[in-house]
């Protein structure tokens, strides 16, 4: 089967990786545009993009492709090819009805999340950050909504109580990979079988932005404790005015020390692994020995 692949993020390279030893031909690769990241703002290659090149696989990198000269490029290219299928795997922009339209079976998206639970760009870190007992990853037709076309195909995996986002990440994208292989071996019998999404049930994950990642201490201890397991050291919070970012934590019955916080029940949560700003991540012990030094 000849198809496009869309992807950017690390969550995406297990599916490019088994669709390509499973003999599938994919002459283009659509992923995100180099951009600058780090205190050095070094402009860094997408995982997606790195691993294409390691394969000697095209990849094409449009600004949007929905607007300007790049989105005109992009259809270009697509008929060119005129694949059987296009599959997204958090490629990161919204695709234009032209292109969902197109292929000879339509665009499929590889979703982190059971649908129509988590629909939206941060799904592994809503589903731990509320609590969820349960994931998976759904197989999805692509529409003009934001995922919500119909479901092909999924599996369900654990969430444990100490299961943090970056390991259920690590979890799902393999879960990705096995079900688009599935679904590109016999893509007739899978379309065959779809089924709609109850809107009714539907939930969202938006982006996650930097106020959104600072600790409320009025909330109860569970929810905070499932907070720092769902932003895998990207939660904060302030002492003496410095930031934290705070890795892990557990729920105590007494106060101890420094990074022993009293939560909105009045239950106790204690920081583990903290990373002050401008220092390297360190458990709470070494914390505190220059903390009181200081």
């Amino acid at each position: 089967m000849k198809l496009i692949f869309m992807g950017t993020p690390e969550f995406a390279v297990p599916a490019l990786d088994a669709l390509i030893n499973a003999g599938h031909e994919i002459p283009l690769i659509f992923t995100q545009p180099d951009k600058p990241s780090g205190r050095g703002q070094k402009v860094r290659f997408s995982p997606v993009k790195e691993y294409a090149l390691a394969k000697d696989l095209e990849v094409f990198q449009p600004m949007s492709l929905r607007r300007g000269d790049d989105s005109g490029k992009s259809l270009e290219l697509i008929k060119e090819i005129n694949p059987d299928i296009i599959i997204v795997a958090a490629y990161g922009q919204i695709l234009p009805e032209v292109i969902l339209e197109f292929p000879r079976y339509g665009c499929v998206n590889i979703h982190a999340s059971l649908l129509p639970r988590w629909r939206g760009a941060a799904p592994v870190n809503f589903c731990i950050m509320n609590g969820d007992k349960e994931s998976g990853v759904t197989i999805m037709q692509m529409d003009a909504g934001i995922d919500t076309g119909d479901m092909l195909l999924f599996e369900k995996c654990e969430i444990t109580d100490t299961m943090t986002a970056s390991r259920l990440h690590d979890v799902l994208k393999e879960i990705g990979a096995r079900l688009i292989v599935k679904f590109a071996e016999n893509p007739e019998e899978c379309l065959k079988c779809k089924t709609a999404q109850n809107n009714e049930l539907a939930t969202y994950a938006p982006m996650i932005t930097k106020q959104m990642k600072e600790i409320d201490w009025n909330k109860s201890s569970a929810d905070i404790y499932n907070f720092v397991r769902g932003l895998s050291g990207e939660a904060y919070t302030f002492i003496d005015n410095r930031r934290l970012k705070v890795f892990s934590s557990e729920i105590v019955e007494t106060l101890n020390n420094k990074l022993d916080f009293i939560c909105g029940d009045k239950r106790f949560l204690r920081l583990l692994e903290v990373q002050p700003e401008g220092k390297s991540k360190m458990k709470a012990d070494e914390f505190l020995r220059g903390f009181r030094k200081e």
